[in-house]
């Protein structure tokens, strides 16, 4: 009887793992540098994406069964790294869905012989309609890799499976390469954590990646005085608005903050006096501000290193557009 937790033939869960890992240290030595087998026509891809991005184009990735379903996580990377990108069912195509196809799409076709009956027949049109044709495959001898513009080699030693069938390394290594690809050329493309965060507004992810924008206090919640304001009537405004400080202005110009905090210290240090004071007497009038288009998880951090509670958000001329408090992240599950 076989032993509970062991594969067939006596392989061990772990060296099963470990064959996948050894498909993605070879895979990895193909894209090495300029000495990597692969490194050149890894390159090459990488261009044809940024090229049919630039073209308005999309990318289609294409696959039949095991192949399919990582076809479709890749297609899913690129469109959230910032390259448009869907999923073509092979089977499905044939029967009208290759209408989805139009001219500077760049196709990736998945398939680990290279000789899916699905795929081939969509070869010609693939060549006549798309703008390049990559394909991921183990068999660089096959009609897939023959008709491609681009190959590049998904070839595992094994599968890891104990009778070497189940499609299991060379989907890892397909998928390896589809994320490797997909991140290469958001990286070309200049994809930023900003753009990152316009694509993900939902989740836990959408919440760390929220802007400061779409979390701060604004227009009439914003506590204003003026540079002549009177210490009673600052007192009064830092209360009504209820977040621990006030700005102040001068043309929506900031010209500098008053905090508890500093109202604190001020009474210590001048006594009843302090309340004979104007605004202008009393602020800060180098205090820390941000951008509305920081992120929030930026504004935390200046918020822990300065241990303050606060942040003035200002545009680029130094116009007051909002305050953002503490308070306001502990619902983005950042702190």
């Amino acid at each position: 009887m076989e032993a509970k937790g062991n594969a067939p033939d006596g392989i061990t869960p772990a060296e099963l793992v470990r064959t996948e890992a050894r498909a993605l240290e070879a895979l990895a030595e193909r894209l090495d540098g300029a000495s990597g087998l692969m490194a050149k026509d890894f390159g090459r891809a990488i261009e044809l994406v940024v090229r049919c991005g630039e073209g308005r184009g999309r990318v289609v990735v294409t696959g039949m069964g095991k192949s399919g379903i990582i076809a479709q996580k890749i297609a899913a990377t690129l469109s959230s790294t910032g390259s448009p990108a869907l999923f073509l069912h092979p089977a499905e195509a044939v029967h009208g869905d290759l209408g989805v196809l139009m001219p500077g799409d760049v196709v990736i076709a998945l398939s680990a012989s290279g000789e899916t009956e699905e795929i081939l027949r969509l070869l010609a049109t693939l060549k006549r309609k798309g703008d390049a044709l990559i394909s991921f495959c183990c068999n660089l001898g096959s009609t897939l890799a023959a008709a491609s513009d681009v190959v590049l080699d998904c070839s595992v030693e094994r599968e890891a499976c104990g009778m070497n069938l189940a499609p299991t390394a060379s989907t890892t290594a397909m998928l390896a390469l589809g994320d490797a690809l997909a991140v290469a050329v958001s990286l070309r493309k200049g994809f930023r954590a900003e753009d990152f965060a316009e694509l993900h507004p939902g989740g836990k992810l959408g919440k760390k990646l929220k802007l400061v924008r779409e979390l701060m206090h604004a227009g009439e919640a914003v506590p204003v005085v003026a540079a002549s304001t009177a210490m009673t009537d600052v007192i009064y405004e830092m209360s009504r608005k209820k977040l621990g400080l006030t700005t102040v202005q001068q043309d929506r110009k900031l010209l500098g903050v008053i905090s508890d905090g500093d109202l604190r210290r001020l009474l210590e240090r001048e006594g009843g006096a302090a309340l004979a004071m104007t605004a202008e007497q009393a602020m800060n009038r180098a205090p820390k501000t941000i951008a509305a288009g920081e992120l929030a998880a930026r504004a935390l951090a200046v918020l822990e290193e300065k241990k303050i509670t606060s942040l003035v958000v200002v545009d680029d001329a130094g116009r007051v557009e909002g305050v953002l408090h503490l308070h306001d992240l502990w619902g983005m599950e950042l702190i």
